[in-house]
């Protein structure tokens, strides 16, 4: 198993044009994976989000409850229309003590393709062996389980009337 590139896969029962807004709308995307961001998602630009509890499924909103105001930074890397959203953040950065901005950012890619029944949706973090190795482990694990949920939660999410 690579410690350099996580992946998860999850078929979405819904209209691509619908799988496509809530993974690449800031609004859509902070109401199902807990955050709150303080603008659109424009390639090219650097946002900043504050974790919010996800609004979607209570047990996952307690597990983000502690974290509720950290903020992040978050580059939108690329917006390819119905086919590909990227994104850069500082994996795991959640102790206000470090100054995460002096270390390299993980690529965030969302990938949508058809598949029988739905969407497929690809979920990839790659860059980790950037990540200084003092917390490169623990990064790597806390988003492995972490995009686990976050599958469930965007599912969850399609799944509530539009």
């Amino acid at each position: 198993m690579s410690m350099d590139q996580i992946e998860k896969k999850v078929v979405l029962k819904a209209p691509r044009e619908r799988v496509w807004r809530a993974v690449s709308e800031a609004d859509s995307f902070g109401r199902w994976f807990g955050v709150d961001f303080d603008g659109p998602f424009v390639a090219g630009r650097k946002l900043s989000g504050r974790i919010v509890p996800t609004t979607v499924d209570a047990e996952v909103a307690k597990l983000q409850a502690p974290h509720a105001g950290t903020p992040f930074a978050f580059v939108v890397d690329a917006i390819e229309p119905m086919d590909r959203f990227a994104f850069r953040w500082h994996p795991f950065a959640i102790d206000p003590a470090v100054d995460y901005s002096l270390e390299a950012m993980t690529l965030v890619e969302f990938l949508l393709e058809d598949a029988e029944g739905g969407v497929l949706l690809t979920i990839r973090e790659s860059g980790f062996e950037r990540i200084p190795l003092a917390r490169r482990a623990a990064a790597f694990a806390a988003n492995d389980g972490g995009w686990t949920h976050q599958t469930r939660l965007v599912a969850k999410y399609l799944a509530l009337p539009a």
